[in-house]
């Protein structure tokens, strides 16, 4: 049986002989349903209209559907000393990509930061040999396809390593989840938050939104519990959730003025 991809969010569901009535995760606020309704394809389908952009994005091996589907994310690759970890992911595996990752030393776990990027998850998991896949245990309900390489944690922090640490955020998703890189990928470290703050266009700041295609602002509240979580970490640099898409240099100053900034706008 197919496992059905949604056209508007990308997730891949579990083997059924028919497509699922609806997308659950584009019928909540955050997300939406496309203009001509629920459609969906498959992953032999996909591999037929859109191939993988494989690229360095500022200094870290990027892979991303082209022409963009779905949701653009780009998944990176992160060789830390936790091991190599497939930031996000994308709803398109191929072996070319496959073959490059492994020719970077391979893929030991999948890190995804909210369920709008699980996407085809699975299906990487099992191309790149079965690694577990590490998500929030708060956003368990949004999986659609269970595996047992999926690996749940729990709490506010998990440390990966010396330099590796997640962070839950909220805000976005209950379990929204940023990666700090202490020493890496650059002298300074990095943050890696997915949605949950998002690089802004103009790259100096980040913003918060509990849906960014529905324009619903994320609650005060959700965010001085973020700014409390992060309060402390050091980086220079913020990886956004699309290419091109980062502050370099200067980012935790950065990020501490977005705060000030989103606060002081939505308190009048």
């Amino acid at each position: 049986m197919p496992c059905f991809l949604c056209e508007t969010c990308g997730t891949q569901y579990a083997p059924t002989p028919a497509p699922p009535a609806c997308c659950v995760i584009c019928n909540d606020e955050r997300q939406y349903v496309g203009w001509n309704g629920q459609r969906w394809t498959t992953h032999e389908a996909l591999t037929e209209r859109c191939s993988l952009r494989l690229e360095e994005d500022d200094g870290l091996f990027g892979i991303a559907v082209s022409p963009d589907f779905a949701i653009p994310q780009r998944a990176l690759l992160l060789p830390t000393d936790a091991g190599n970890l497939l930031w996000e992911c994308v709803s398109l595996v191929t072996a070319e990509a496959v073959a490059a990752l492994n020719e970077r030393g391979g893929v030991d776990r999948i890190v995804i930061s909210h369920p709008h990027f699980y996407s085809s998850m699975v299906e990487w998991s099992e191309a790149l040999g079965g690694v577990p896949i590490l998500l929030h245990a708060a956003d368990r309900e949004w999986v659609r396809r269970p595996t047992q390489q999926i690996e749940f944690w729990e709490g506010d922090a998990l440390a990966l390593s010396d330099d590796v640490t997640l962070i839950r955020c909220g805000g976005h998703f209950p379990g929204s989840t940023a990666l700090h890189w202490r020493r890496g990928p650059r002298a300074g470290g990095a943050l890696f938050p997915g949605d949950a703050l998002q690089v802004v266009s103009d790259r100096r700041h980040v913003s918060f939104m509990y849906s960014y295609p529905n324009f619903i602002p994320m609650k005060p509240g959700d965010v001085r519990a973020m700014r409390a979580r992060i309060a402390g970490l050091a980086f220079e640099d913020v990886f956004g959730f699309s290419w091109g898409r980062n502050i370099r240099g200067g980012a935790d100053a950065a990020v501490e003025a977005s705060f000030e900034r989103y606060l002081a706008a939505v308190s009048g």
